[in-house]
């Protein structure tokens, strides 16, 4: 059978005698007698306020008095909640670490850039038969350069294929296994592993679709093995700091999409196998001040960017295979 719950219900007078009980009996005395000395003036009447009594009452459902709290609230979370909110953010935005390779949000928080990186900029710098002493006046320079040949003489350039590198890998116990970072760019290859069980028509690119990959090689025993075949740039300053970790790009055809890359010093990439044609663009706010260009580079060819500040995208010309190592110095 269907219950049907009613809600108590209290009589005026009731209400009332709760209310004086509550005000006490020294704050009821006084406004009672209040009420009788403004009827004794006569400037007042019982029905007026009895009038005021009721609006009184009834504010607690007055529409405009909810608006004015809830403006009140809004006003209160501007002042006071705000602060404390972009403070959190912000916080939680410079640990980059907690937020791991981000780039909308690492994108959004970047620095505002001066344009001076870029003005006047209309290609890169080629550079040949380079000393360091020769390279000096550039070290630290924002300009891109390329240095023809500079590692044609590398070990790496002969040795150095997807084959030697995915043998390496499996030898080496965890090599895999590690949480070194990996991009897939517009690959379906979403790991180390993918990319070393590739069949032999894909890895060749003979079957399937293109693939590009890069990773940082941090894992000790790997990079001292790779690192047999290639030394420390010639032309880099003596007391240039170098990292413990490298990179390796590798791939047919997509290359990297335009991007910044988020690290701590400059950049040199030393181009191993095919061809690789790059893309620089200033900064979206120099738009104004400084325009995009392109190059290519050779194996055999190093590249200097500064790509903290230049936005880079390069491809890789069909049916080619691109083997690149990066790292930085500063």
């Amino acid at each position: 059978p269907l219950q049907f719950i009613s809600r108590p219900t209290r009589t005026l007078g009731n209400r009332m005698r709760e209310v004086r009980e509550r005000l006490g009996e020294d704050f009821t005395a006084k406004l009672d007698a209040l009420h009788r000395n403004s009827l004794r003036t006569g400037l007042v009447s019982k029905q007026e306020l009895e009038e005021a009594f009721r609006k009184t009452r009834d504010v607690d459902h007055n529409p405009n008095r909810l608006n004015l709290l809830w403006l009140v609230g809004i006003i209160f979370f501007i002042l006071v909640a705000t602060p404390v909110f972009y403070e959190t953010i912000s916080f939680l935005l410079g640990v980059r670490c907690f937020l791991p390779n981000n780039y909308l949000v690492w994108e959004a928080t970047r620095p505002i850039s001066d344009c001076e990186f870029c003005k006047g900029v209309r290609a890169p710098l080629i550079l040949t038969n380079l000393t360091r002493e020769d390279f000096t006046p550039h070290a630290y320079s924002s300009l891109p350069i390329i240095v023809k040949k500079a590692v044609a003489h590398w070990p790496a350039q002969k040795y150095l294929n997807y084959a030697y590198i995915r043998d390496l890998y499996e030898r080496v116990p965890g090599a895999m296994e590690t949480d070194c970072q990996f991009l897939h760019f517009n690959s379906d290859l979403k790991s180390l592993r993918d990319v070393f069980a590739l069949s032999p028509e894909r890895s060749n690119l003979s079957q399937g679709a293109p693939w590009f990959v890069g990773w940082s090689v941090c894992q000790p025993a790997v990079l001292a093995e790779l690192r047999k075949l290639y030394p420390r740039p010639h032309f880099l300053p003596v007391d240039a700091e170098m990292p413990h970790t490298d990179f390796i790009l590798m791939g047919y055809e997509q290359g990297a999409v335009m991007h910044l890359d988020y690290i701590p010093r400059l950049m040199w990439q030393a181009q191993l196998k095919g061809n690789k044609s790059w893309f620089l663009a200033p900064a979206p706010e120099c738009d104004h001040q400084c325009q995009p260009f392109s190059f290519y580079v050779e194996p055999g060819d190093a590249v200097l960017v500064d790509t903290r500040l230049w936005y880079h995208a390069n491809t890789i010309p069909k049916g080619q295979f691109s083997l690149t190592v990066q790292s930085e110095y500063g």
